[in-house]
């Protein structure tokens, strides 16, 4: 690990190449999965259900009540036992707030889930790539057919998920611009080898795994051997994991009652516990070919985590003890392998030369409430200028890095 301090302001200010985001959601259409289920499970397919509705807030949670006659019309996605309004925080951008209001498929920015809208708001935007992780009833990691569902319905949906996003989304005018990111059947890793390898022999070589498998009532990544078969199919073919902030369907915050904002401000901690997690349980010593992505996890802490693992494995962690035997220092494992997304993380730019400036990627996180569409130029702008990025740091922030990290030469993206 690295510890020249950060170069100074540059005197010449920056040209942002056309972006590469490397996280962004895609809304999913009402009839993706009603259209693409077999004809036999098909009234059994995750569909949306619009009702009148009314939202209230209190110091209980949010109380919501479907049928009523003078409420607000909402989309629900409805999906077995399962009935969810379509989350508004979820696909914020033309709206105007994010609160927990009735909204439906009409009011949604069509950026949000049609592809001519979204590939015309990425060029107005100066992005020419954006990779699109799954955002309202999947939720980012595919959880939710782990959770419901008879377990070949889950499977179909799964599958059904992948060949949108694969042949759909990302297809056509969308080839090379859109990137796939697809998800497994959470609930046996022998099946998740099969799609990582169906998936790749389509063309998609990225896939959305938990942060912290264990929380969803998973297996942990320290549970020996059960990843595995998951694991060896992605360093096969060549198919990065991502992890999403919030894939453990959990958030960290300090107590019930603290404010949201708390919560918000430690979004980090889930991408710091998962790669603590992966490299001194040792999943990349034992899958030497493996590479992670954390996405909207930030990096300003990860110089210090590092700098703590490296001193514990030093002093106790070569030999077994506190659980841990690595062959190398836990911060040997980060080059080519670990990569690390910011959009306002000055501190983690700051520090750049400590982390490794090749392992930072951009994001723009379109359409979520955090991201910095459509303004993102002037934000990239303005903290490549205040952390003194050189022109070639500069490249590899908004767009080098993402090419080698995700592979992107396989989609015909070269420079």
């Amino acid at each position: 690990m690295a510890t020249a301090a950060a170069s100074a302001p540059s005197a010449e200010p920056v040209v942002i190449p056309l972006i590469i985001s490397v996280d962004d959601h895609v809304v999913e259409p009402p009839d993706l999965w009603t259209s693409r289920l077999p004809a036999a499970r098909r009234d059994e397919a995750p569909k949306i259900v619009r009702r009148k509705t009314k939202f209230a807030f209190s110091t209980a949670g949010l109380k919501i009540e479907k049928d009523i006659d003078d409420g607000e019309w909402c989309d629900f996605w409805e999906y077995g036992d399962l009935s969810t309004p379509f989350p508004k925080t979820g696909a914020w951008i033309g709206l105007d707030n994010i609160e927990w209001t009735p909204v439906t498929y009409d009011q949604l920015h069509p950026a949000t889930w049609k592809q001519p809208e979204r590939l015309q708001s990425m060029t107005d935007n100066h992005v020419e790539v954006s990779m699109c992780f799954p955002n309202t009833l999947p939720r980012f990691c595919g959880q939710t057919f782990y959770e419901r569902g008879d377990r070949d319905l889950s499977l179909l949906c799964v599958q059904a998920y992948n060949d949108w996003i694969i042949d759909d989304w990302c297809g056509g005018a969308g080839q090379g611009r859109l990137i796939p990111i697809t998800i497994i059947p959470l609930w046996d890793p022998e099946l998740a080898a099969e799609e990582i390898r169906r998936c790749a022999a389509k063309g998609s070589y990225n896939v959305t795994f938990s942060e912290s498998p264990s929380k969803l009532g998973l297996p942990s990544v320290h549970a020996k051997g059960h990843w595995d078969p998951f694991f060896r199919a992605c360093e096969e073919t060549d198919t990065v994991v991502n992890m999403h902030i919030g894939s453990s369907s959990q958030m960290f915050s300090t107590s019930l009652d603290a404010p949201f904002c708390v919560s918000s401000t430690l979004t980090f901690s889930n991408a710091m516990g998962s790669l603590c997690d992966f490299i001194l349980g040792g999943v990349l010593a034992r899958h030497p070919k493996l590479r992670v992505a954390y996405s909207e996890g930030q990096v300003g802490w990860a110089p210090y985590v590092l700098e703590r693992a490296d001193k514990l494995w030093k002093e106790r962690g070569r030999e077994g003890v506190f659980g841990v035997d690595l062959p190398e220092a836990p911060s040997s494992y980060i080059d080519g392998r670990v990569f690390f997304c910011i959009f306002d993380d000055e501190v983690g730019l700051a520090n750049r030369e400590r982390i490794g400036m090749d392992q930072l990627t951009f994001e723009v996180d379109f359409p979520h409430a955090d991201t910095t569409w459509p303004h993102t130029l002037k934000v990239a702008t303005d903290i490549c200028a205040k952390a003194g990025l050189t022109q070639d740091e500069t490249y590899k922030l908004m767009r080098g890095n993402a090419i080698r990290a995700f592979g992107l030469h396989r989609y015909g993206i070269t420079s």
